[in-house]
């Protein structure tokens, strides 16, 4: 299958529905993979007018113009910050990591941050400021129990975090 077989019709099994909210999200080139072998979908800041992120200062909520419908419990979407924009300028989400969880139908947005405490960004409209990544969910059962079998005890035990070191 090449790459643009792959952006029509998917691979891995799974099937999802994105209604387009923007209708400059086309003229953007949306839906679209940076590359054939990208695992993130390049998300466009859908704004009328640019917005500045001040050194450290609250994060925006940036609409990204679109919604979609996963409906499938064994998959959802994940919102990383674009690489190079976190690296090189600090542009990263506000939440971290953003989850759309399998029924969520709403419009996408993105919680932007700027964490570079030496200047404001800007976001301009139809920038790719972030990317989507569809990745399996596991949901084990949960026991509930009073104390851990000592014939199941990890190797770390209860050490605490960061108990095993640096390095």
């Amino acid at each position: 299958m090449s790459g643009l077989d792959r952006e029509t019709h998917g691979v891995g099994g799974l099937d999802v529905a994105i209604r387009i909210l923007d209708p400059r999200l086309t003229e953007w080139g949306f839906p679209h993979w940076g590359s054939a072998l990208a695992a993130g979908l390049d998300l466009h800041a859908c704004l009328d007018d640019p917005v500045t992120l001040e050194p450290q200062g609250p994060p925006a909520l940036i609409p990204a113009g679109f919604a979609l419908a996963i409906r499938d419990p064994d998959w959802c979407a994940l919102v990383y910050p674009r690489s190079g924009l976190g690296h090189r300028e600090g542009l990263v989400l506000g939440n971290g990591v953003g989850v759309i969880d399998a029924d969520y139908e709403g419009p996408l947005m993105i919680s932007a941050w700027n964490r570079n405490p030496a200047g404001a960004l800007t976001v301009r409209p139809g920038e790719r400021i972030a990317q989507l990544v569809f990745t399996r969910v596991v949901r084990p059962a949960l026991r509930v129990v009073e104390a851990f079998p000592e014939a199941e005890a990890g190797a770390r035990g209860a050490g605490g975090f960061g108990s095993t070191g640096r390095g």
